[in-house]
């Protein structure tokens, strides 16, 4: 458990950390790993209709921007985690790059092996399925260092990131469950049975448990609150924070997978509480593993 006091709750120094590059062995290691993150992690999608229908329907400027937003959120990542024991924003870069490569050859090769690539298919529609599919899977590469290491080859040492840093896994852990889920039909058959009752009880669930895993339940990778600091300090610079963070995250995969096109304010803002749902819990576990 990590100790959470209240002058600097969650920020850690990492300025201890090595500026060399590792070996070409780790490297390969590392690669290795990535492999198998973008399996692990973005088989799910590699597997859904909806994911291969989104390559040839989705609107043309939104899947340019979510791949544009991709490249700063991937060199964030591999800031924090990467391929190798480096920690320079050069080296990050190189990571992040190597990432949406990997995440661009297994799927295309996975879709391939499942029949949804073929040869007589229009180049928009290949380009568009892969390029969809490449974004889950690239978090997945540089997740996969983090997840599939067998320790031996790693230092043992937490990085220690600032509040900012925080912030920002938990938007990546909310995002990575949202492209997910964003794209079904159920999100927005879910939030259509709901009543504003059940919504509410969804939001107070959300922060609940998102609270929980964090502070509560005495996870790995938990938070402990010290002695003097009140419960509340992480619930208001954290917990809520983080809600608000996958809210966000979950409207913006809503509009940008066009499953508010056509509708009205109040079903919006439903299926926005519905995706926030699996966004609060990936945000909580974001904090836990990376």
């Amino acid at each position: 458990m990590q100790k959470v006091g209240a002058g600097a709750a969650g920020s850690r120094d990492n300025s201890h950390r090595s500026k060399e590059t590792g070996t070409p062995a780790k490297f390969l290691v590392g690669i290795g790993r990535g492999v198998g993150g973008a399996l692990l992690f973005a088989l799910p999608m590699q597997m859904t209709m909806e994911m291969w229908a989104l390559g040839f329907t989705m609107d043309r400027w939104r899947l340019v921007l979510l791949l544009v937003l991709a490249i700063p959120l991937l060199v964030g990542i591999s800031h924090r985690i990467g391929f190798e024991e480096t920690f320079s924003w050069k080296v990050a870069i190189r990571d992040a790059m190597i990432a949406y490569g990997i995440g661009i050859v297994t799927s295309a090769v996975m879709l391939s092996l499942f029949k949804l690539l073929m040869a007589g298919m229009p180049a928009e529609e290949i380009t568009g399925k892969i390029a969809v599919q490449a974004i889950p899977a690239s978090i997945g590469a540089l997740l996969g260092r983090s997840q599939l290491g067998s320790g031996k080859d790693d230092t043992g040492d937490e990085q220690q990131s600032s509040y900012g840093s925080e912030l920002f896994m938990m938007a990546v852990g909310a995002l990575f469950l949202n492209l997910n889920m964003a794209p079904t039909e159920e999100m927005i058959l879910i939030a259509y049975k709901m009543t504003p009752w059940h919504a509410l009880a969804t939001i107070v669930m959300s922060i609940t448990l998102m609270h929980a895993f964090v502070y509560a339940v005495s996870f790995k990778g938990g938070h402990e609150l010290s002695s003097d600091t009140p419960w509340w300090h992480a619930f208001i610079r954290f917990t809520l924070p983080g809600y608000v963070i996958a809210l966000v995250i979950s409207l913006y995969a809503l509009w940008s997978f066009e499953r508010l096109d056509g509708g009205s304010f109040t079903p919006a803002m439903m299926a926005m509480i519905v995706l926030a749902f699996p966004g609060a819990i990936g945000a909580a576990a974001a904090r836990l593993i990376l």
